[in-house]
């Protein structure tokens, strides 16, 4: 299978009496698009800040394109680029001054024909000269998102980068990532929007507590854990309460299926409770059924 990624080894991080990593072990192969999902305070912030050098974990290890992030610090991070969760910038610089720094960063000279790239793709050519201070959190989020690229990592890290992101960045911003992934970039997500991992990232790992909880291809955890769903408005909703649903806001009571075969058995059983259907909507299985699953049996 060749050299991973990015390889985890029995990743184990304490703050005081704070578990923020419980022995985690994880494998990303070159090329993949990966999802790294769970609740806040999960532990994938502090895993993303070892794997960056940040954070120093208190035992196992830690590795990019083979180089540990401890002893082979430099290598390991010019192999990675980071977009963090915060929006941290230099506010004395204008957009093009900032990448240039970062390109030196990495010793990197006479890199502006990159840079002009990394900024077309980002719809930011025209705020090349403006200062970071004069950009709107949006445009801002994009900056960081060049400063990760501008050396060319073989590995790119986004964390949370749509958050308080508008419609047209974040559908323009999963076309540039999703070019450089087809390019041969390892891409590693984490984000609260369930439907970006499902729609982008070939496999998931979920954390809970500093824990693995489930790692498996999207495909397959929505094979093995999500249901379809079956929801009803009643005329007297208090009815379905007693076959076996659950009621949720609007007056809305959800059947919860294995399989479409479902359907017709539970709507023979409102029949016979003598229910009126006054509104009906079918459900696929979706990524967001499965992670509150998993969390709930964790």
């Amino acid at each position: 299978m060749g050299l991973p990624a990015i390889r985890i080894a029995s990743a184990t991080k304490h703050y005081g009496s704070l578990q923020a990593l419980a022995g985690v072990d994880l494998e990303v192969a070159q090329g993949e698009f990966f999802g790294l999902l769970g609740p806040n305070g999960a532990g994938k912030t502090t895993l993303i800040s070892a794997l960056s050098g940040l954070v120093r974990v208190d035992r196992g290890t830690l590795e990019v394109m083979g180089h540990n992030v401890v002893s082979d610090y430099r290598n390991a991070r010019r192999n990675l680029g980071v977009v963090p969760q915060e929006l941290v910038f230099d506010p004395f610089f204008s957009v093009r001054e900032l990448l240039r720094i970062q390109s030196g960063y990495f010793g990197i000279r006479r890199n502006d024909d990159w840079i002009d790239e990394i900024l077309a793709n980002l719809d930011l050519s025209a705020k090349a000269h403006a200062n970071m201070r004069m950009l709107s959190g949006g445009m801002k989020r994009r900056v960081l998102v060049a400063q990760a690229l501008v050396h060319r990592p073989p590995v790119i890290v986004l964390d949370e980068p749509t958050a308080g992101v508008d419609v047209e960045l974040r559908q323009g911003l999963w076309h540039f990532v999703s070019k450089l992934n087809r390019d041969g970039h390892t891409i590693v997500l984490t984000t609260h929007y369930l439907e970006e991992a499902e729609a982008l990232c070939g496999r998931i790992a979920m954390l809970k507590a500093g824990r693995i909880v489930a790692l498996d291809t999207t495909d397959n955890l929505l094979r093995r854990f999500a249901t379809h769903s079956l929801r009803v408005r009643l005329d007297r909703s208090e009815l379905a309460v007693g076959l076996g649903a659950t009621l949720g806001e609007g007056g809305w009571a959800e059947f919860a299926l294995e399989t479409f075969d479902d359907v017709e058995p539970a709507l023979a059983r409102l029949r016979q409770a003598g229910a009126k259907i006054v509104e009906m909507q079918l459900g696929d299985a979706d990524l967001e059924r499965v992670f509150v699953e998993v969390m709930q049996h964790a």
